[in-house]
């Protein structure tokens, strides 16, 4: 009877373990999770509900649907081992939608070539020789608003990966939804990323990190020169288990932003802290926003973005 009640038990809990088991390292193209934005790294990557500025090309094109004028956004990341992380991105209301145009490149920079048939004598595994990795994608955004409070947005990436002669191309949507409830600027907001046909690189092929994910924002102060607004956020990725992130950013007078945010069930740390300056220049609108992660056992990682808004 107890054989029985073990086996039952097994029988109706394994494919909630099997589901639960991450599957990391099975999806390649791991630069497209790289977020963009000093600001939503800086409260915790809570920003898909957000939205609101250029690097919703990235985070939920849904979302430019916010912006009422051409903007440009710029981003430098610096991670360890010389590797950099670039992004720009343009947004333009036009066609009675707002079109988004981004950038992404990782450099990994000059890296030493290891083999068994070129020793040194100071390294006996280095050929002496280096190679250099480089990923980039141009995404190409469209958001239009159906309603006065419902906005859909698609994004298409072209996705090269370069590996000195060798080469993976191939493409990506992403498709996300906001509504705004028009309570204490409560938003919600789905998003797919990353959905596309598999890259083959050689003879091998891999899935794209693609992910669900589900968000929630809202003004929690909204009071004079005051504002604070919290942003909750869970994805489903392909290649992990499910992850959830949480963010507070709060504005004085809308010139100094303070934010704060934690990712949790992330390999690579959680706490998240930034700020951020807009200042207004004869008409142009300059934003500025710094943005720390702690990344666990590989150091931490410091964002930098600059935007202008014309």
């Amino acid at each position: 009877m107890k054989k029985l009640l073990v086996c039952s038990l097994l029988f109706l809990f394994s494919p909630a373990l099997a589901f639960g088991q991450a599957k990391v390292g099975t999806a390649g193209a791991q630069f497209l999770k790289i977020g963009v934005s000093a600001r939503a790294v800086g409260m915790g990557e809570a920003f898909l509900a957000i939205s609101d500025d250029a690097s919703a090309i990235y985070y939920n094109p849904a979302g430019l649907v916010q912006l009422s004028g051409l903007e440009v956004m710029a981003s430098h990341i610096d991670y360890p081992a010389d590797i950099n992380y670039e992004f720009l991105g343009v947004a333009y209301p036009r066609f009675g939608g707002v079109w988004g145009l981004g950038l992404y490149m990782l450099n990994s920079g000059d890296m030493s070539l290891n083999d068994y048939f070129h020793p040194l004598d100071e390294d006996p595994y280095s050929s002496g020789q280096t190679f250099t990795a480089k990923e980039y994608a141009l995404a190409l955004s469209y958001g239009v608003s159906l309603t006065d409070r419902f906005s859909v947005g698609l994004t298409f990436k072209f996705i090269d990966q370069l590996y000195e002669t060798e080469r993976a191309s191939g493409w990506a949507a992403d498709v996300g939804t906001l509504y705004n409830t028009g309570f204490r600027g409560f938003k919600i907001a789905m998003a797919i990323s990353n959905f596309g046909p598999d890259l083959k690189f050689i003879q091998q092929s891999y899935p794209l990190p693609m992910s669900f994910k589900f968000g929630g924002s809202m003004d929690v102060i909204s009071r004079g020169s005051h504002k604070a607004t919290i942003g909750l956020e869970g994805s489903h990725p392909n290649d992990n288990l499910e992850k959830f992130n949480g963010g507070v950013e709060y504005w004085y007078n809308n010139l100094l932003a303070l934010r704060v945010g934690k990712r949790f069930a992330n390999d690579t740390g959680g706490f998240c802290a930034g700020s951020g300056l807009k200042i207004d220049l004869s008409g142009l609108k300059l934003g500025f926003d710094y943005a720390y992660h702690d990344f666990g056992h590989l150091d931490q990682i410091h964002r930098l973005s600059a935007s202008v808004k014309f």
